[in-house]
């Protein structure tokens, strides 16, 4: 069986001398893996840079599903970035959202919502006219809506506290694994925006260092043996996040 599917290369390791494995975000299945033989050689058909992360690529493969490794009978780019691979700000936060898709996207089902989310964010990051020095931080946010934890509640005068344990905003702040009052209404401001206005919610360097802090304990505290995360350091350099 033949997959025409549009897909987000989210990994890409060397597979003997001259091929590649690659992981691959599909709109179709969801998360899939592909063997791509000879890709590596001089003359190579199909270039390599095809399956650099972040890539958007359309892709015709086969599609076995007893089979954990399946073979790309054709690519081809479905989507040319201007600015985030040549801008280190843009590049850094596109490396922090595939980071943070690698260890949390485990299940090869479709999900057309979500595919469309990551594509939204890969091609806003590369066309916004804005900084874009608060994309991770709605990212982290909308994205723990599709993995089943996403906050609920808002923040209030009766409820100015967000309880991080328990994913709702609270009356009284909890002795541990809580928010403050100052980044309780940054969690609920950028529950309430859009990626489009994302660069419109006003923080400082500590501020967006600290509550991208908070929003990583977030996920660790609701998906079993989350991973530790490794481009946020990078981020802290670059945007003082």
């Amino acid at each position: 069986m033949l997959l025409k599917t549009r897909g987000i290369v989210l990994r890409s390791f060397k597979y003997s001398e001259t091929s590649l494995i690659t992981e691959i975000y599909t709109e179709a299945k969801g998360l899939k893996k592909y063997v791509v033989s000879g890709v590596r050689k001089k003359k190579a058909k199909v270039s390599a840079g095809l399956f650099q992360v972040m890539s958007i690529v359309d892709l015709v493969a086969y599609d076995r599903e007893d089979r954990e490794l399946n073979r790309i009978k054709e690519i081809k780019p479905a989507y040319l970035y201007q600015r985030l691979p040549f801008n280190v700000v843009r590049s850094s936060v596109g490396l922090f959202i595939v980071e943070l898709s690698q260890k949390c996207l485990r299940q090869s089902e479709q999900n057309e919502e979500l595919f469309q989310f990551l594509y939204q964010s890969f091609v806003w990051l590369d066309e916004s006219p804005h900084s874009v020095a608060n994309i991770h931080l709605y990212f982290l946010l909308k994205f723990s809506d599709f993995l089943g934890f996403a906050p609920s509640g808002e923040c209030c005068s009766d409820t100015p506290f967000f309880d991080l344990q328990e994913g709702y905003f609270v009356p009284h702040q909890p002795l541990k694994h809580s928010l403050d009052e100052s980044m309780s209404h940054l969690m609920d401001a950028f529950c309430q925006t859009s990626i489009f206005e994302a660069h419109l919610v006003s923080l400082n360097r500590v501020q967006r260092h600290s509550f991208l802090e908070s929003l990583i304990e977030y996920y660790r505290l609701h998906i079993d043996n989350f991973p530790t995360v490794q481009a946020h350091q990078i981020l802290k350099e670059v945007l003082g996040s």
